[in-house]
C-alpha cells in the first residue's frame, strides 16, 4: 500500500474508533458535527436547491443509539427485479413509531465501486466520515413511514415476546410503502432512517437487491437529423459498452456508443451536485440512425443484440418532408418528472405526469407528427440518476414520434461554464448530459442552435443559455438562417428556445435578458417570424402581435371566438409562453399593467400546432381535463378567410 493510503486508513480506523467511545446520537443538532462539514452543507445550499433530502449525502450518517433486536427491513422481491417494478417495502418491529421515520432508496453511485475509498477521502477532506451513503452510495428517493396511515397508531401490531402465563410484554409496529423502481443498472438497497432528513441516523437496512439485466437496452427515444422525412436518429440507454443495433424494416444498423463521467461535469469537486454527491453512473448512451424511410409513414422498430437483450417491437411514424402541406405537432417547456410513489426525490415537477399521459393520448390516436421540448428537460440538476426516472417518463411518446428539444438553463447554466448566465442551475451539469442523451442536428454539440423544416413550418432553435449578442457566432447563424428561408416552400416560420421575452410576471427570476432581447427581437421582426414560443415561466401567456413591448396588431375573432391574426399584412410576431408542462406553476399578478397579454392561464398543459399552407393553428391543452383553454390562428389570405368574416377590430 502507498504511505499516503495508509496514513489515511490508520486515520480512518482511529476515528472510528472514536466515535464508538462517543457516539453520534441521532438527535444531536448540527451543531455539535465537526465544523468543516457543518460549513461544506450550508456551502453546498445554494448549489442543492433548498431541499434536505438534496443534502443527505453530505450528512454524518451513524447507526441509532439503542439498537432495536426486533427491527427488519424487508422487500417484496429480493432478486432478478424487472426493468419497471412497484416494490412493497415493509418496516416491523418499530418499539415507538415516531413521524420522523422514513425509508430511503439507496444505489451505488458507479457499477465499478474500485474507486470507493478514494471517494472516501474526499468527504475526510470536508469533515464528514461517514459510512453510508457517501459517495459510493446514492440516495435515490425516500418516503416517510407516516405514509402508511396506521404506522403512528401501530395498528399493525406483532408480539415479540411473552410471559409465562401467555401475555404480551413487548408490541412491536410494522408498516408497508410502496416504491417506483426503473432499471438504474445498480443494486439498490433500502435503509430505514430515524430523526428525519436533517438529523438522520440508520436503524437498519435491507439486503442490496439487482436487476435481472443491468446490461438491458431500455428508454429508446427518436429525433429528426434532417427535414427530409426519411431518416430518424434512435438514442438508449444500456449498461453495456459494445456497440447494439437498432432493427427496422429488414434492416440493421449498428450503434455508436458514448457516455460521460464525474470528471466531465464542471466545477469544485466539493461543491458540484453532478461532480460529487448527486453522480450515479450513466451507464452507455447508444445512438443510431434509420435511415431510407418515407416521411408521414409508420413502421417498427426494436434495438439491443443478443448477448444483453432486445427492446419490445415499437411502432413509430415519421415526421413529413419540409415543404409538404400540413404538420400536426406538440410543444412545451419545463417538464422535468415527478415519483409516481409518495416518495421525495431531488427535485420534483409536479404536473409532469398528467401532462406526459395526456400527450400519450394523443400520440396513440395518430394526430401527432412530432413533439417539441423547448428547454429544462429532466430538471436533474446534478441528480444524474433523474435522467434516468425521466426517459422512463417520457419513453411512451418518444419511442413513437420525433422528440426534439431545446437547451435550458437547468441543463446548462454553472459558474465558469459557457452560459452566459452565471447560476448554479444545471448542479454542475453544463450541457453534458443533456447532449448526450437528446442529440440534436446542431453544427455541434457544444453549439445547441440548429434549424429543421417538418411539413409548412420551418422551426429554428436557439439556446438562449449561449451568446446570442450581435456579432457572436449564434446570432450570425440565426441571422443566416431565418435569412435563408424559402416561405413558398414553408410558409411559417415559428422561433423556439427556453428563456421568454415577455411576461407579466414581476419577479426578479422572471425579467427577461434585456441584452438578449435588444439583439434577437429585431431580428425576428426584419425575418417575419410568424411565432415564437418559449417557456421558463411556468405558465401560458399569449401576446398581441408585440414589438418592442408594443403591440402592433391585436387579433379579430372568427365565428367561434377564436382569436385570429392576419399576416397577410405582417406586422410583428405572436409570443407565447407554454413553461407549464411539469414545473409547479407561477400565478399571475392580480394586477396586469400591459395591453399585450391577451391570454394568461396557469394551469398545467401543453400546446399542439395544426400548420397547414394557409393557417397555423394554436391549442393550449389543459393537462388534467384534456379541455382547450385558449386557441388562436395565424392565416396569410386576406381577413375574408374561408368563407367566415373576420373582424379586425373585435
Amino acid at each position: 500500500m502507498k504511505p499516503f493510503l495508509s496514513s489515511w486508513v490508520f486515520g480512518l480506523f482511529l476515528f472510528d474508533a472514536l466515535i464508538l467511545f462517543f457516539p453520534i446520537s441521532c438527535s444531536s443538532s448540527s451543531s455539535f458535527l465537526p465544523p468543516l462539514t457543518a460549513s461544506s452543507i450550508d456551502d453546498l445550499q445554494n448549489h442543492t436547491a433548498i431541499s434536505d433530502f438534496r443534502l443527505l449525502n453530505r450528512r454524518i450518517l451513524k447507526e441509532c443509539p439503542n439498537p432495536n433486536p426486533y427491527l427488519e427491513i424487508t422487500v417484496s422481491k429480493n432478486s432478478s427485479l424487472a426493468d419497471e417494478e412497484y416494490l412493497t417495502v415493509t418496516v416491523s418491529g418499530v418499539l415507538i413509531p415516531e413521524e420522523t421515520d422514513w425509508v430511503a432508496m439507496v444505489s451505488p453511485s458507479d457499477s465499478d465501486l474500485s474507486g470507493c475509498p478514494l471517494s472516501k477521502f474526499y468527504y475526510i477532506q470536508t469533515g464528514d466520515f461517514s459510512s453510508l451513503p457517501l459517495l459510493c452510495h446514492y440516495p435515490v428517493k425516500a418516503q416517510f413511514v407516516s405514509h402508511d396511515p396506521g404506522y403512528l397508531n401501530c395498528t399493525k401490531k406483532e408480539c415479540q415476546a411473552y410471559d409465562d402465563d401467555g401475555t404480551c410484554l413487548v408490541n412491536t409496529c410494522s408498516a408497508s410503502l410502496t416504491f417506483h423502481v426503473v432499471n438504474i443498472r445498480t443494486d439498490i438497497e433500502f435503509v430505514f432512517f430515524a430523526g428525519a432528513f436533517d438529523r438522520p441516523c440508520i436503524w437498519t437496512r435491507s439486503i442490496p437487491v439487482s436487476f435481472a439485466n443491468p446490461k438491458m437496452p431500455l428508454y429508446g427515444h427518436l429525433s429528426s437529423i434532417d427535414s427530409t422525412g426519411t431518416s430518424m436518429r434512435l438514442t438508449w440507454v444500456s449498461g453495456d459498452k459494445e456497440p447494439q443495433l437498432v432493427q427496422y424494416e429488414g434492416k440493421s444498423e449498428q450503434s455508436e456508443v458514448t457516455t460521460f463521467t464525474r470528471e466531465d461535469m464542471c466545477g469544485s469537486a466539493k461543491i458540484t451536485p453532478a461532480k460529487d454527491f448527486g453522480w450515479h453512473d450513466p451507464g452507455y448512451i447508444h445512438s443510431a440512425m434509420m435511415t431510407g424511410l418515407q416521411p408521414s409513414r409508420n413502421f417498427s422498430y426494436r434495438y439491443g443484440c443478443d448477448s444483453v437483450g432486445w427492446s419490445k417491437l415499437t411502432q413509430f411514424r415519421t415526421p413529413p418532408a419540409g415543404g409538404s402541406d400540413e404538420l400536426r405537432f406538440i410543444a412545451f417547456g419545463d417538464m422535468g418528472k415527478s415519483p409516481r410513489d409518495n416518495s421525495t426525490e431531488h427535485f420534483i415537477q409536479p404536473g409532469s405526469i398528467s401532462v406526459i399521459e395526456e400527450i400519450a393520448k394523443e400520440v396513440s390516436s395518430g394526430n401527432v407528427d412530432s413533439i417539441f421540448h423547448i428547454g429544462d428537460i429532466s430538471y436533474a440538476t446534478g441528480f444524474l440518476v433523474e435522467w434516468d426516472f425521466f426517459l422512463n417518463l417520457i419513453n411512451p411518446v418518444a419511442s413513437q414520434v420525433s422528440y426534439m428539444t431545446a437547451i435550458g438553463n437547468h441543463e446548462m447554466d454553472y459558474p465558469g461554464s459557457v452560459s452566459i448566465h452565471h447560476t448554479p442551475d444545471s448542479g454542475g451539469e453544463c450541457g453534458i448530459p443533456y447532449w448526450t442523451y437528446f442529440p440534436m442536428p446542431t453544427m455541434e454539440k457544444q453549439k445547441p442552435w440548429y434549424s429543421i423544416e417538418q411539413g409548412s413550418v420551418h422551426f429554428t432553435i436557439i439556446s438562449t443559455e449561449h451568446d446570442c449578442s450581435e456579432d457572436s457566432e449564434q446570432y450570425e447563424w440565426l441571422k443566416e438562417d431565418m435569412a435563408s428561408v424559402n416561405r413558398s416552400r414553408t410558409p411559417w416560420l415559428i422561433v423556439m428556445g427556453h428563456r421568454h421575452m415577455y411576461t407579466s410576471l414581476k419577479s426578479g427570476l422572471s425579467r427577461p435578458d434585456f441584452m438578449f432581447v435588444s439583439a434577437v427581437e429585431p431580428l425576428l421582426l426584419a425575418n417575419k417570424v410568424d411565432l415564437v414560443l418559449v417557456g421558463h415561466v411556468h405558465n401560458y401567456e399569449r401576446t398581441c402581435a408585440i414589438y418592442n413591448n408594443e403591440c402592433l396588431a391585436m387579433p379579430g375573432k372568427d365565428w367561434s371566438g377564436t382569436a385570429v391574426y392576419d399576416n397577410s399584412n405582417y406586422t410583428a410576431p405572436v409570443q407565447a409562453v407554454i413553461g407549464m408542462a411539469g414545473f409547479s406553476l407561477d400565478k399571475f399578478p392580480a394586477n396586469i399593467e400591459n395591453n399585450w397579454s391577451l391570454s394568461r392561464i396557469s394551469e398545467y398543459g401543453y400546446v399542439r400546432g395544426h400548420a397547414t399552407r394557409e393557417e397555423l393553428r394554436m391549442e393550449f391543452v389543459e393537462s388534467k381535463t384534456g379541455t382547450v383553454g385558449d386557441s388562436f390562428r395565424i392565416i396569410k389570405s386576406p381577413a375574408k378567410f374561408l368563407g367566415e368574416e373576420i373582424d379586425p377590430f373585435s
